[in-house]
């Protein structure tokens, strides 16, 4: 089988975002307030623990009542903020925005950086004559953070459950990726870092690949293998 298409997930694949620390730090600092440090560390803690940060790691305690809202997350934007607002709102801040301002920083590109060998991983592909896209579940539009980093002229297409209402692990999302790029499910590569949902492909009839969800410095080189795979 020659690969003719890969597909990426986006958070903890492609991109992983900034600490928790470096999250909060960044909203306080532009609303004005500090925090000592160890009060600062320990709301930086709680919030880590709750799975407050959207791609900052696996979901953490869902508030009571919400699980049907956490479940369907990724199928609009509204959907999104309310449930990562909702968990955020767990952990006590200085302040009744700051839940709000987490939210909307976590969708800035300075929030994010890409592993050190995703630009060289998706250049050599396409230099390779494969085609590239994006499959996430997400809720907000993550073009401009491909496009400060420098990623964006390799990715023909992107393709967010918030713009189709469909979430992985749901093969219909993969579909819409493989009739985008033009490649039959079979000649295509999934990798993603969750294998339930970017699992979800293999049913469609692609290849899956998984890497591990680590910060940016504990993972340099775990794209590469993607090249092997291509040939």
């Amino acid at each position: 089988m020659r690969i003719k298409g890969v597909l990426f997930d986006f958070s903890g694949t492609l991109f992983r975002a900034e600490s928790t620390d470096s999250w909060l730090r960044a909203v306080l600092r532009d609303a004005g307030l500090t925090l000592p440090d160890d009060e600062l560390t320990a709301a930086a803690r709680a919030l880590d623990a709750v799975g407050a940060m959207p791609g900052g790691g696996r979901p953490g305690r869902v508030p009571e009542g919400l699980d049907e809202l956490w479940r369907t997350r990724d199928r609009s934007t509204e959907l999104h903020r309310a449930a990562y607002t909702a968990v955020s709102r767990q952990v006590s801040l200085p302040g009744p925005g700051l839940h709000d301002a987490l939210y909307e920083r976590h969708m800035v590109p300075e929030a994010w950086d890409p592993y050190p060998d995703a630009a060289e991983v998706v250049a050599a592909l396409r230099g390779r004559g494969v085609a590239v896209g994006v499959v996430s579940n997400i809720g907000w539009d993550l073009r401009p953070v491909f496009r400060e980093h420098g990623l964006d002229p390799y990715v023909g297409t992107y393709v967010l459950s918030y713009e189709h209402g469909i979430q992985k692990p749901d093969p219909r999302l993969f579909g819409v990726a493989c009739d985008a790029l033009g490649v039959a499910p079979e000649d295509t590569v999934m990798v993603g870092d969750d294998r339930r949902a970017d699992g979800g492909a293999a049913a469609l009839g692609c290849e899956v690949f998984f890497v591990d969800h680590l910060p940016v410095a504990g993972r340099p080189e775990g794209l590469r293998p993607v090249l092997g795979l291509v040939g």
